[in-house]
């Protein structure tokens, strides 16, 4: 009689990375079917202030179009993020607990930033440029996260990235947050007359700071 022997199935430990990249292509297939349109303008916002200016009201932010995309930013930022870590040789890159750690994190980040914004906007009597500004940085950070996600995935799956890649990415994160800054100024301009102080204000404690914050904490943690 053949002894029937059951042996447990071993995941490959870059097995959870391969359902997300392939979950994220799934949300963006979905999210270009469902607002065709709007995904075509959204895709040529560094050529184009067409979608800016058609989609600056602020109930776009709480639309199925920018959550749908704000849950693909969260996936390539934390990717992002651990790559990089990784390729310094803090972490793992395969390590997937950590990676839910980094996407709870920049998740929390993101939406805690959003509201302490909101209330400073408040304080500041700058609501109407506050909203329409958080929709903007939101559109222009996704559209960053789209851009990286194909090198996350190189990254993940190659052996051998190098330096110039990764501070070529970072250098094109910050031109394009940067970018998006002089973009908001040339739109914004006549919201700001009168305010420019409360806006200087604004994004040194909400847009330098915080960053300079988790840079800090994160080299501290690493160093020991």
């Amino acid at each position: 009689m053949t002894e029937i022997v059951f042996e447990p199935r071993v995941i490959d430990a870059k097995d959870w990375a391969t359902y997300l990249f392939v979950f994220s292509f799934a949300l963006i297939a979905i999210t270009r079917t469902a607002f065709e349109t709007r995904f075509n303008d959204f895709l040529k916002i560094l050529v184009s202030d067409k979608y800016i200016k058609v989609y600056k009201d602020p109930s776009h932010l709480m639309s199925g179009f920018t959550i749908l995309l704000f849950v693909v930013q969260n996936i390539s930022f934390a990717f992002f993020i651990q790559m990089a870590l990784s390729h310094f040789g803090y972490v793992s890159k395969t390590d997937w607990l950590l990676f839910i750690r980094i996407f709870t994190f920049f998740g929390v980040f993101v939406l805690s930033k959003f509201l302490i914004e909101k209330i400073i906007a408040t304080v500041f009597n700058i609501e109407e440029f506050a909203e329409q500004l958080n929709l903007q940085k939101v559109s222009y950070r996704t559209f960053i996260s789209l851009l990286i996600l194909p090198l996350n995935i190189y990254m993940f799956y190659s052996n051998n990235t190098s330096n110039v890649l990764l501070f070529c990415i970072i250098g094109i994160i910050l031109i394009i947050n940067l970018y998006s800054y002089l973009v908001s100024l040339k739109i914004y301009q006549n919201l700001l007359i009168g305010k420019l102080f409360y806006f200087i204000l604004y994004l040194c404690a909400l847009e330098i700071a915080p960053y300079y914050f988790i840079y800090y904490l994160i080299t501290k943690n690493l160093a020991h």
